[in-house]
């Protein structure tokens, strides 16, 4: 599975989105304070979080009995080159159909 396959499945999850845009909003969280509003079980967040690190979105730092984590930004830098990829693809394919429509209104 590619990296940005990965990266895509890992945020197909509600729940994942979730907590990524938590910590994009928050920055570094430890796990205890993403339970606290994830409102999921404990052991639940932990395979939720385990996705996001094998998918190389989020990483984990231990500080003494605390899990920290935050998001990688070189992952969602992917996801944004890849869309804006495809934007120029459509705007320049969009653009083409409405010159050809042009072309025949005239």
């Amino acid at each position: 599975m590619s990296d940005l396959t990965q990266t895509f499945a890992a945020l197909g999850n509600d729940t994942r989105l979730v907590l990524v845009e938590q910590l994009l909003a928050k920055g570094e969280l430890a796990a205890g304070d993403l339970l606290a509003e994830a409102g999921i079980s404990g052991p639940a967040l932990s395979r939720h979080l385990k996705v996001l690190r094998e998918a190389g979105i989020v990483t984990r730092r231990i500080e003494a009995q605390r899990r920290l984590y935050s998001v990688r930004p070189a992952a969602l830098q992917a996801v944004g080159d890849w869309a804006l990829t495809y934007r120029a693809f459509w705007g320049g394919s969009l653009d083409r159909l409405e010159a050809a429509l042009n072309k025949e209104r005239h």
